[in-house]
């Protein structure tokens, strides 16, 4: 049975080992994010443990920061001094962390925004869509976007159907400022803000942001699964180039 640690994988050995397809691993070569195989005497790619290593350091990574960062992730691995991926990686960790940070701001504002009582409503204490602009600090463009997302519909007024925020809705604008900032987007909020209008503003509000805390530890763990792999592809070279920075691209040989 091959295992990880076998001298020669097979490119199915490999694609099962990682949970890809064989196409998709051959894919994977061409992208540089594993290194260029050898080929057997009959023409076959000849594997080994620093591209299973890197299939799944890519399969992680890309769970965490999306395919397109992990590629480059991968590749820098292999193709740049590690210090430049190691850059990478203490980035995508920051990353995560502003939106954790981001998350707590969230929930801490839209506690308060959704406990707030509306009462004694009176036309004047409307705002235009240049004065709530203002005071969220977003552009005008943005509450109309999201009027025509029907995220916050403000109401029409005569003459020309102007724009009329009542205290109702600068609270809508104001959760919906908050849950933006802590990274939900458009689509999730066409769903959540009609709840939250029809009186289960807390208990949706909760719900909500707990899924989007529970999509930040996963993609977290995620990343942190992929450093691992990712030590082990670095171990791999560092023994094959034998230099502390390795500035070069790795030969890989499985013959030695």
């Amino acid at each position: 049975m091959t295992t990880l640690n076998s001298p020669v994988l097979r490119t199915a050995a490999v694609a099962r080992a990682a949970g890809y397809s064989a196409q998709q691993v051959r894919n994977l070569e061409r992208a540089g994010v594993l290194p260029p195989a050898e080929r057997t005497g009959s023409g076959y790619r000849a594997y080994g443990e620093i591209h299973l290593r890197s299939a799944l350091a890519y399969r992680a990574l890309a769970a965490g920061v999306g395919p397109v960062e992990a590629k480059r992730i991968v590749r820098a691995v292999h193709e740049r001094p590690v210090s430049e991926a190691l850059a990478m990686l203490d980035a995508a960790h920051a990353r995560l962390d502003r939106e954790r940070a981001e998350l707590r701001e969230a929930e801490a504002a839209a506690k308060a925004i959704s406990a707030e009582p509306i009462a004694d409503v009176r036309p004047s204490d409307s705002m235009s869509v240049s004065e709530l602009a203002t005071a969220l600090a977003i552009r005008p463009s943005t509450l109309r976007h999201w009027d025509a997302e029907g995220l916050v519909v403000p109401d029409r007024v005569t003459p020309r159907e102007t724009r009329r925020y009542s205290p109702a809705q600068v609270r809508d604008a104001r959760l919906v400022h908050q849950l933006r900032g802590a990274g939900y987007g458009v689509t999730a909020l066409r769903t959540l803000m009609p709840q939250l209008r029809r009186g289960k503003r807390a208990e949706d509000l909760t719900a909500a942001l707990a899924s989007r805390a529970a999509n930040i530890t996963s993609r977290s763990r995620a990343l942190l699964d992929g450093t691992a792999e990712l030590a082990a592809v670095l171990s791999r070279i560092r023994d094959e180039r034998q230099d502390s920075d390795y500035p070069c691209p790795v030969t890989v040989s499985w013959r030695s």
